[in-house]
């Protein structure tokens, strides 16, 4: 049973996108917080905080360990989070004398901020590239068709003839935009998170700076200031993913009202009824306006949490835990399904 169109056995045939989602798994979750542990034993030994010998046996019981997920989950519903739990097994599995340098100076917020950014590190470059193919097809029909005349439509009436370029123009543009964007949002976005205990690296005294940058280094992340209370990059990641999705949705809306038109585009392996076999139903079009207005709607959410009370805020990090994974995928099944529909287009203008 599942309570999430994304990763419905069925409906995440339409909805879904299994490369997106793979990295919001339990699966996923944990060994990039396992990442991140590994590599701040070796930026505090690299630093003196911790012995070498402490980095050795941390990274030694990190090769072979399996954590006991059933106690996770009681971990989880006790803290609120699983890195406590997961902490003590590591320290157990480490054993004595070094086990207590294990997560030294950083707090739970550290391993789950920046293993959220490991795991978002792939999904933007996914993100890039099926926005990548989808530009390249929407070029494709300007090519084959973009000479062609098609009525132009303002408030839903006929207005005067313009050419198919002018409309796929009006598709490939904004999800141009988004692409030159996404560079300059990734460097914000993909910082590493660390600030200890209420965001001061109290405990590593004036080496917490650059055992902050080594750990960035080691993990493939940018370095930055504690973010632990500052969230506008992960709502800016959110906007952007609204805007993309509101563009595709803007494409989607327009093949849906040509093929209901009838005229003046034919699309290919359209959906059937039940119960009347001559239709052809635009089903990808009708998903891109939904999934469009379901991540303008979540968006809302992620904006909600930019109110992240003091030095952290329990409610403000929950809500984003439940909005952010779907938006992401939400946004890669629009990709996928733009790109299959614009190759469902057999014909358009006249």
């Amino acid at each position: 049973m599942t309570v999430s169109p994304f990763d419905h056995p069925l409906l995440s045939a339409l909805l879904g996108d299994e490369e997106a989602a793979r990295h919001f798994s339990v699966e996923a979750e944990i060994e990039a917080m396992l990442a991140f542990e590994q590599a701040l034993s070796q930026a505090e030994a690299d630093n003196g905080i911790i012995s070498k010998d402490a980095e050795a046996a941390i990274v030694a019981a990190l090769g072979t360990f399996r954590p006991n997920t059933a106690l996770l989950r009681a971990g989880v519903a006790k803290d609120g989070v699983m890195v406590p739990e997961l902490v003590r097994q590591i320290r157990a599995a480490v054993g004595e004398p070094h086990g207590q340098k294990v997560h030294f100076g950083a707090t739970s917020q550290d391993v789950v901020d920046t293993g959220l950014m490991l795991r978002l590190k792939p999904v933007v470059e996914h993100l890039d590239l099926l926005l990548t193919e989808t530009v390249m097809r929407l070029a494709s029909l300007e090519e084959r068709f973009g000479g062609r005349a098609l009525t132009g439509m303002t408030r839903m009436q006929k207005a005067i003839q313009i050419k198919v370029q002018d409309r796929v123009a009006a598709w490939q543009g904004p999800l141009q935009r988004h692409q030159e964007r996404l560079p300059e949002q990734s460097r914000r976005l993909l910082v590493v998170q660390f600030g200890g205990a209420a965001g001061t690296l109290e405990k590593l005294g004036d080496k917490g700076k650059a055992v902050r940058a080594a750990l960035a280094v080691r993990l493939g992340l940018g370095d930055a200031p504690q973010w632990q209370n500052q969230r506008d990059a992960l709502a800016d990641f959110a906007g952007w993913l609204s805007l993309l999705t509101g563009s595709l949705g803007k494409f989607g809306q327009d093949i849906a009202l040509l093929a209901q038109g009838g005229t003046e585009i034919k699309l290919s392996g359209g959906g059937g009824s039940s119960t009347m076999p001559h239709k052809q139903n635009p089903v990808k079009a009708e998903a891109l306006v939904a999934l469009a207005r379901f991540n303008a709607t979540q968006l809302a959410g992620l904006h909600h949490a930019l109110v992240h009370e003091q030095e952290r805020s329990g409610a403000a990090w929950t809500l984003e835990w439940l909005l952010l994974p779907q938006m992401v995928v939400a946004t890669a099944a629009s990709l996928r399904l733009a790109a299959e529909l614009a190759a469902q287009v057999e014909s358009l203008g006249h």
